[in-house]
């Protein structure tokens, strides 16, 4: 419990020190000339650290929003005695060129590793971050926290250097992206539809669905079906000759047969000779 809060606390100390680098030369001779009568409290330590992007762009490093940034940070031990990679962690400051001056952003995730390097050897540990900010500039920060044998603890900066923050690159398959499309598709539709409605339709003249019945007559007779005159067959009934579409417009079954069988009329010539009648006496 205690190496892991000093060496969260040593690493929380180096980024603060950071604010106050612009440290004038007078001041770094009188801290030197206080410590020649006694032992260096920071020892140089023959360890070397780098840190590179295997995702990087030829014109920079850029901090996708929403996605991981991986950091790959390779450790060469130059000791006589193993060391130990306790924490690494990182932090995004503003430019150093900025009116303000270099200002904290925001605190990166701290890891935990535990690592030990033998002497004269060399270690790759991979450092991963996300980011979720406006699109801007910053300078990034990685810091390592090592340890000794000895229970000593030391930070040591394996990249500090200027990064582009930007946002993610849309797709038109993106489910979101659709999803805003048929979205937007339908309130046009809507929208169109509604105009069309108020407006537009009432330009046109519409055409009147009933009407009185003799037009109703006319179209119903107009739109009746034509009876084929072969079809039709001849019926003579009481009220003088009739006419049915069809080759048989009725059953025959239930008709008595002298009925069917009628005689046919005889025609009477109209040029017939009239009857004499005697005169009276």
């Amino acid at each position: 419990m205690g190496f892991f809060t000093f060496a969260t606390w040593a690493l929380l100390a180096f980024q603060a020190l950071q604010i106050h680098a612009a440290i004038e030369v007078e001041d770094i001779e009188e801290i030197e000339e206080d410590t020649e009568n006694g032992p260096a409290s920071t020892p140089n330590l023959q360890v070397s650290v780098s840190a590179s992007f295997p995702q990087s762009e030829i014109f920079g490093i850029k901090l996708v929003n929403g996605h991981p940034t991986q950091a790959v940070l390779s450790f060469e031990n130059g000791e006589p005695t193993p060391i130990t990679v306790a924490f690494i962690g990182g932090s995004l400051w503003t430019p150093t060129m900025s009116p303000q001056g270099q200002q904290l952003v925001r605190n990166l995730t701290t890891i935990r590793y535990n690592v030990e390097i033998p002497a004269g050897e060399k270690e790759t540990l991979t450092y991963s971050f996300a980011t979720e900010m406006h699109p801007q500039d910053l300078t990034l920060s990685l810091v390592s926290v090592l340890g000794n044998n000895e229970g000593m603890f030391y930070t040591m900066q394996a990249f500090n250097e200027t990064v582009s923050v930007v946002e993610a690159p849309t797709s038109i398959f993106d489910p979101q992206i659709v999803f805003l499309y048929l979205f937007l598709a339908g309130i046009f539709a809507g929208t169109c539809y509604f105009i069309y409605n108020t407006w537009v339709a009432q330009l046109f003249p519409q055409k009147r669905r009933g009407g009185k019945g003799g037009e109703r007559a006319k179209r119903s007779s107009g739109q009746s079906k034509k009876v084929d005159p072969t079809d039709q067959v001849s019926v003579l009934g009481a009220d003088g000759p009739a006419v049915t579409s069809g080759a048989q417009a009725y059953d025959e079954s239930w008709i008595p047969a002298h009925h069917i069988n009628r005689p046919e009329a005889k025609r009477v010539n109209s040029g017939a000779t009239k009857v004499k009648t005697k005169p009276r006496a």
